[in-house]
């Protein structure tokens, strides 16, 4: 968002997303400090907001091919909101200057 601000030309921004794999094999989203300890896995993705593609990912346990997949799929579903968010939080901050 500071790039964003200062008005730096860029291709697209990024968003980080962290998701874990509970001990029931289920994926929740942004999971607090406490849950991480007792997950199978906590996955940290960036994802860029023109393709929507993985930049980044930094992992911790084991997880499944499969798993890795489904986690893919809902953080970038879960980006497309924060992406809506930075267009929106953009979109205020100049019809304010506009003013």
């Amino acid at each position: 968002m500071a790039l964003m601000d200062a008005g730096l030309p860029m291709k697209s921004v990024f968003c980080g997303i962290t998701c874990m794999i509970d001990s029931d094999r289920n994926i929740l989203l942004d999971p607090t400090t406490t849950m991480e300890k007792d997950a199978a896995a906590v996955l940290t993705f960036s994802i860029d907001s023109v393709e929507k593609e993985l930049l980044t990912l930094s992992t911790k346990g084991s997880y499944s091919v499969e798993e890795l997949q489904q986690c893919v799929a809902i953080c970038q579903k879960a980006a497309e909101k924060i992406f809506q968010f930075y267009r929106d939080l953009v979109g205020r901050r100049y019809s304010k200057m506009n003013e």
